[in-house]
């Protein structure tokens, strides 16, 4: 039976998308360990630059909880772009090429123009998505806005705003959802085979509709450990970005043939 997406492969140069088990995401977080324990100075080297522009723009937005609460979830909403480093790694791994900290750096440029263009579109929707969130606190947040060192237990745990956090959580997860379906295999094969953007995106979403259960438990994986990394006030991160970029390299060579 053909796919939802089969017709407008028979149009477009679109790539064989392969079907893989489930229980393939925590496959892709093992080899993304791996390559980490590989290349330890580099990975751990751009997890720390990573790290390090995470912690500056939430005190950018410290002080104002809305802000910070967006700007939080917006590294989720750039983290493919963040990413591009490790996916270069990984590649010069499989490639059985020398990596380091500056090859990685330079990523980019193997595709400047389509990886340009595609961070547009992410900040684009990082810029609505902290609208949205701004908007949803001045329609639905009653009073002053509170400290910081009181606004998760105030907004989120208190139950006076269940609208609130309902609008919130649900708006957040479709602009997530809709970052994921478009990118979860789109830098890496830009990177790759020098894919223009809108033939990168569209596979992109045909690997997760060929793909559903794999692809869930692969968000569920990035959710865990990007909480985990924010639950250690990020110092987290400096492992966690460098696993899940390698892990979604290897996402994007089972997934796209």
């Amino acid at each position: 039976m053909d796919s939802p997406f089969s017709h407008f492969s028979r149009h477009f140069d679109f790539p064989e998308i392969a079907h893989v088990p489930a229980l393939k995401a925590f496959e892709w977080v093992g080899r993304g360990w791996q390559d980490l324990r590989q290349s330890p100075m580099a990975s751990l080297g751009h997890g720390f630059v990573v790290t390090m522009l995470m912690v500056f723009a939430t005190e950018l937005a410290y002080g104002r909880p809305f802000l910070f609460t967006a700007m939080a979830s917006g590294f989720l909403l750039l983290g493919p772009l963040f990413a591009l480093c490790f996916y270069e790694i990984s590649r010069a791994h499989e490639a059985g090429e020398a990596t380091g900290f500056g090859a990685a750096f330079y990523a980019w440029r193997r595709n400047t123009r389509s990886v340009a263009l595609f961070g547009l579109i992410l900040a684009i929707i990082v810029i609505a998505w902290e609208r949205v969130s701004a908007i949803l606190f001045a329609l639905l947040y009653g009073g002053g806005m509170p400290a910081m060192e009181t606004f998760m237990e105030d907004v989120f745990l208190s139950g006076r705003y269940p609208m609130l956090v309902a609008a919130f959580l649900l708006v957040g997860a479709v602009f997530a959802l809709f970052v994921f379906c478009i990118a979860v295999v789109s830098l890496p094969m830009m990177m790759h085979c020098g894919t223009d953007v809108a033939t990168a995106m569209a596979t992109s979403v045909r690997a997760v509709a060929a793909n559903p259960f794999a692809t869930l438990l692969w968000a569920i994986a990035i959710v865990v450990l990007t909480a985990f990394g924010f639950a250690t006030s990020l110092f987290g991160m400096v492992l966690v970005m460098p696993v899940l970029g390698h892990a979604s390299w290897h996402a994007y060579r089972d997934m796209v043939r």
